[in-house]
C-alpha cells in the first residue's frame, strides 16, 4: 500500500462507517465516504455504482447491508472484492458479526478473493439503544425482546472504528480475524436499568418470544427480509459469548 493511501469507506451514515471516516479524516487521510444518498452513490444491489466509488482508492472499509448472514451475500462480496482489485484497492477491512455462523461464507469469499483482507467480528452494538434499532422503544419506555436472561458483551461502535482504522493503517493485520466485544456481558434488562438510571427516564424490559417479536415487527411494517434477519439474530446469534 502507498505511503499516503486513499481510503473508501462504505456506509457513510452507518454506525461504524461514519466513525471510521471521521477518524481517518482527523488523521489527515484522503477519505471517500459513500452510501446510497451520497454523490457518487453506492448501493450493494446495484453493481453499476461500484466503479465510481472505487476509482483512485487504495483501501476499503466494508460494511454490508443488510447483513453478511443474508443468503447470497458471499457472492456479492466476492464480486465487490474482484472489482476493488481491478481498481487497485487491494486492502479491505470488513465488518462481520461475532457468533454469526451464516456470515462465514461471506468472510471466506473475501479471504479467497486475493485481497489483503482483515475481518472484524463484532458483538451487538451499544448504539442500537441510542441511535436506531431499539431507540423508539427506549423512548416509549418499554423494550420487549426475546432475549431472556442471556447476557451479551455489547461493544461500542467507537471501539470498532478504532480497530478498523488501526487495521487499515497497519499491514501487520492482513490475513487476521479479530473478535470484538465489550468489557463485560450484561442482559438487555440490565441495560434498560442502566439507561433508566443515567437518563432519568424509566425504561422497563419485557421478555417475549421470537414469534411475538416477529408479529410486532410485521404490524409495524418492517420488510420480510429484515424481520427474518432479526429472527435469526435473536434465535441463533444471541448466545452470551
Amino acid at each position: 500500500m502507498p505511503t499516503n493511501p486513499r481510503f473508501l469507506v462504505l456506509g457513510a451514515t452507518a454506525k461504524t462507517g461514519r466513525r471510521v471516516a471521521e477518524k481517518l479524516i482527523a488523521l489527515g487521510h484522503d477519505v471517500r465516504a459513500v452510501s446510497r444518498s451520497t454523490t457518487p452513490a453506492f448501493d450493494w444491489t446495484d453493481p453499476t455504482t461500484w466503479d465510481d466509488v472505487l476509482r483512485d482508492r487504495d483501501a476499503v472499509y466494508v460494511t454490508f447491508q443488510p447483513d453478511l448472514a443474508v443468503p447470497g451475500s458471499d457472492d456479492i462480496i466476492a464480486s465487490f472484492a474482484k472489482r476493488a482489485l481491478m481498481h487497485g484497492a487491494k486492502r479491505i477491512v470488513m465488518l462481520s458479526g461475532r457468533g454469526e455462523e451464516a456470515a462465514h461464507r461471506a468472510e471466506d469469499a473475501l479471504r479467497h478473493s486475493g485481497a489483503d483482507a482483515t475481518v472484524l467480528r463484532a458483538n451487538w452494538f451499544f448504539q442500537n439503544f441510542n441511535e436506531d434499532l431499539f431507540l423508539p422503544y427506549i423512548q416509549q419506555g418499554t423494550l420487549a425482546l426475546p432475549a431472556g436472561d442471556t447476557p451479551e458483551p455489547f461493544v461500542d461502535a467507537n471501539d470498532i472504528a478504532e480497530c478498523a482504522v488501526a487495521c487499515l493503517l497497519d499491514q501487520v493485520h492482513i490475513g487476521k480475524t479479530y473478535e470484538l466485544s465489550g468489557p463485560s456481558a450484561v442482559t438487555f434488562a440490565d441495560v434498560t436499568e442502566m439507561i433508566s438510571s443515567v437518563a432519568n427516564h424509566p425504561v422497563s424490559f419485557v421478555a417475549i418470544t421470537v414469534d411475538e417479536l416477529d408479529a410486532g415487527l410485521e404490524a409495524d411494517g418492517m420488510p420480510d427480509e429484515v424481520r427474518g434477519l432479526i429472527r435469526y439474530l435473536f434465535s441463533e446469534v444471541l448466545d452470551g459469548r
